[in-house]
């Protein structure tokens, strides 16, 4: 199970300050995240709450059954050291997502206390953001379990505050969001949760057609004349390249 966490005011997206965040929202990007890590077989808890400590207990609540976290921490992400001691409690990786490229905004806005404590940062992609972390999330456990299954190593996930996940860039764009997967919203407001979808696998295909064999090259078919070897040629009668 994947967590996907928000914290204070991104109940507002889509309404607050649209020309920055985009005009998506939450509902949006908890079905987009829940609808990529489908794919991969993940289900997704999603939870928003402009408390910080609803937002601890909710993540201690859930520490042993998840597998990743994405998390938006909105404005505690420049303030919150116990949501980062809460993230670095945790036995699975996280990756920290901004809406907006932090790092090109208010001076306040550039540190980061959880980056420290997280697998990686994706800040400026807009909702985008969330589909990425989710993808490496998914494609990462997916590797530990292919590697796990074949009895080799699974591969090494770089350190908190390594390099990591690191994006940056404009504006948002909108989300790959369609109807059918699943989320588990647990929130301060009340939202009816969509219905969870269904992964169909793709049909078997067809064997590979054998390859056609070719005869021989009709450029081939006379030899080509033979000329004297450079040991059969005196000195000073070397033909010409």
């Amino acid at each position: 199970m994947i967590l996907l966490v928000n914290g204070p005011n991104l109940n507002l997206l889509g309404e607050r300050e649209p020309d920055l965040y985009g005009r998506e929202t939450l509902a949006d990007v908890e079905r987009m995240v829940a609808e990529t890590c489908a794919g991969y077989g993940l289900s997704v808890k999603a939870f928003q709450s402009n408390w910080e400590g609803a937002l601890l207990d909710f993540l201690q609540e859930h520490r042993r059954e998840a597998r990743g976290v994405i998390v938006n921490p909105g404005a505690l992400t420049h303030t919150s050291r116990a949501l980062a001691d809460c993230l670095k409690a945790l036995p699975c990786p996280a990756v920290e997502v901004h809406v907006s490229n932090i790092h090109a905004r208010e001076a306040w806005r550039h540190e980061s206390v959880i980056a420290p404590v997280v697998q990686g940062q994706i800040a400026g992609l807009g909702v985008r953001g969330y589909h990425y972390a989710a993808l490496h999330l998914c494609a990462l456990l997916a590797a530990q379990g292919s590697a796990a299954a074949g009895g080799g190593h699974a591969p090494s996930s770089p350190a908190p505050g390594a390099s990591g996940l690191a994006a940056s860039g404009p504006g948002a764009s909108g989300p790959t969001a369609g109807a059918g997967a699943a989320v588990a919203a647990s929130r301060t407001g009340t939202r009816p949760a969509p219905s969870r979808g269904r992964v169909q696998p793709a049909p078997p295909g067809d064997s590979p057609a054998p390859l056609p064999e070719f005869g021989p090259d009709p450029l081939d078919t006379e030899p080509a004349a033979e000329g004297p070897g450079v040991g059969e040629m005196e000195r000073g009668e070397y033909e010409p390249l």
